[in-house]
């Protein structure tokens, strides 16, 4: 019988057991008070670790040794998707697995009873057994059998699928990024925080002529310098790589730095720090790109010396004809005049023809020495204010022989506010004298040339017309190009540098020059300067502004 009583003011719980016989009697009280006092802090510790087990994200599930269901979190329910009023029957290991089996959630086996036999061979086992099971929807459970000192087995499941998801994506880039490694043609290495060869690509052990089985042993920098040292022996390379590689500052700076091998070979080394401290170097064989930069530089150096000496043959053979023209042109203006002598008019005739001939041949030295001139950047523009008027009636006075000789009007056509503008006057009338010449040349008798000029904002711009044939587009496309001459049905005869000239003085003034012109149509050549000298702080001609109006 149990029963309660207060020993040494203390209360107590007693089991008393009493016996009679023989008209005598005997009792005996066992106190409880320690056995129930470590039962009920047992239960209590058990309640803790039940809620405890409860809140862990792992499915846990306890079996006796009669295979029974003792226990189980709410994890393992929701993992597997049971139901809380079964597993309150304390159904068995084997009919849980079952009952999974039928609902697809264990993996499937050709032989699932071996496969059930093998699992609970925990059961039986002094240590814990691992399993992987690969579920049909796809999942991957981590299955751990913990045998217990009394038969039983206590499972724990993780659910890894993400895990195992990431271990797969992370050890297909790794592989991806290895083989990308090993295929490319720039010699790769990456060297640890201790100075050791963590890994190095075919390229690198090709390029420095190592032995790749001895790199896998991880040399160290400066053992791998030593061979490399055969090759470039310069220790200035050797000594910053070799800084670079074993110091112990994280946020060291990278560099590139080019290395001259002496068998020929050039390489771009470059150096950078990686985030644990380790040191990526890449060796890129540039020797083919450098061969051609080398050929190229000394083949541009031997075309700017050729270009110098045949700018210095026309200037000289320039000059050296200047002296004989101009003394032809002396004599024949001395045998024109009448104090010399009489002339009888077919020798005036003939006169006139070595006049004309050596005037076009001087003006012909003139535009080769100009372009010359141009071409090494050596002429000047004398800027000043440009009488616009009086430059078109110096330009068409120029080329009055021309028009008498062919019967060709001039029409000018100009605004009343023309007024000047900033440019280099000698300059302006020497490209509509070329415009004119043109014009005139690719004129029929009778027909009329039209010289316009007009003022837009910040802008003079000249037209120069004739109603010729006109230029066909193939020709039009390379008609500023140098010795271009095209007579297309007309008289005009010249060597193809007027255009020349006329696109390069534009260019100077920092102005354009646009040609319209088709076949059987004529021709209009519009040139646009900017009211202000190009090098004068002015508004300059936008590159986008429109063609000839």
């Amino acid at each position: 019988e149990r029963v309660n009583a207060v020993v040494a003011g203390a209360r107590h719980r007693l089991d008393v057991t009493q016996a009679s016989a023989a008209g005598a009697a005997a009792a005996i009280a066992i106190d409880r008070h320690e056995v129930e006092t470590v039962r009920a802090d047992l239960e209590q510790q058990m309640q803790s670790h039940v809620r405890t087990l409860d809140q862990l994200p792992t499915a846990v599930a306890s079996f006796d040794r009669a295979r029974r269901l003792i226990y189980s979190n709410d994890a393992y329910a929701k993992l597997w998707q049971l139901d809380p009023r079964f597993l309150e029957q304390r159904p068995t290991d084997g009919q849980i697995l079952d009952r999974l089996r039928a609902e697809q959630r264990v993996p499937v086996e050709s032989d699932y009873r071996a496969w059930k036999e093998r699992l609970f061979e925990a059961y039986r086992s002094p240590e814990p057994i691992r399993h992987t099971w690969h579920l049909p929807d796809g999942r991957i459970i981590d299955v751990v059998a913990h045998p217990n000192p009394k038969g039983g087995v206590t499972y724990l499941y993780d659910d890894t699928t993400k895990a195992y998801d990431l271990q797969t994506r992370f050890n297909a880039l790794a592989r991806m990024q290895s083989e990308t490694l090993e295929t490319l043609h720039e010699g790769v290495a990456v060297f640890g925080s201790d100075g050791r060869l963590k890994f190095s690509n075919p390229a690198f052990a090709h390029l420095w002529r190592l032995d790749p089985e001895e790199l896998t042993q991880r040399p160290r920098f400066d053992a791998l310098a030593a061979k490399c040292r055969a090759l470039h022996a310069t220790e200035e390379t050797w000594a910053a790589l070799q800084g670079f590689v074993t110091g112990l500052n994280e946020l060291r700076e990278g560099f590139t730095r080019r290395i001259e091998r002496s068998d020929g070979v050039v390489l771009d080394c470059t150096a950078q720090s990686l985030l644990d401290g380790a040191a990526l170097l890449t060796f890129v064989d540039v020797s083919a790109d450098v061969n051609v930069e080398r050929a190229l530089t000394d083949r541009n150096k031997a075309l700017l010396a050729a270009e110098k000496l045949r700018n210095d043959f026309i200037h000289h053979v320039s000059y050296e004809l200047r002296s004989p023209l101009n003394n032809i042109n002396g004599f024949v203006h001395l045998l024109g005049e009448d104090s010399t002598g009489p002339l009888n008019p077919r020798q005036r005739e003939y006169l006139g023809y070595v006049n004309k001939s050596s005037a076009a041949l001087l003006a012909i030295v003139d535009d080769i020495l100009d372009l010359a001139t141009i071409d090494e950047d050596a002429l000047e523009l004398e800027v000043s204010e440009v009488d616009v008027e009086a430059t078109m009636r110096a330009a068409i006075e120029g080329v009055q022989d021309r028009l008498a000789e062919n019967s060709i009007d001039v029409q000018i056509v100009a605004m009343d506010d023309v007024g000047t503008f900033r440019g280099d006057a000698k300059r302006v009338r020497q490209i509509l004298f070329n415009l004119l010449s043109n014009a005139i040349g690719f004129s029929r008798p009778g027909q009329t040339v039209t010289l316009a000029v007009l003022r837009r904002e910040t802008e003079i711009v000249f037209k120069v017309t004739d109603r010729g044939r006109g230029i066909s587009p193939e020709i039009l496309e390379r008609i500023f190009d140098r010795f271009e001459s095209h007579t297309a049905g007309s008289r005009h005869r010249g060597v193809g540098l007027g255009l020349s000239i006329v696109r390069a003085l534009m260019e100077l003034h920092g102005g354009r020059v646009l040609i319209d012109s088709a076949p059987g149509e004529g021709t209009t050549v519009t040139c646009i300067f900017p009211a202000h000298a190009a090098h004068e702080e002015a508004p300059l001609l936008a590159a986008s502004a429109g063609g000839a109006e």
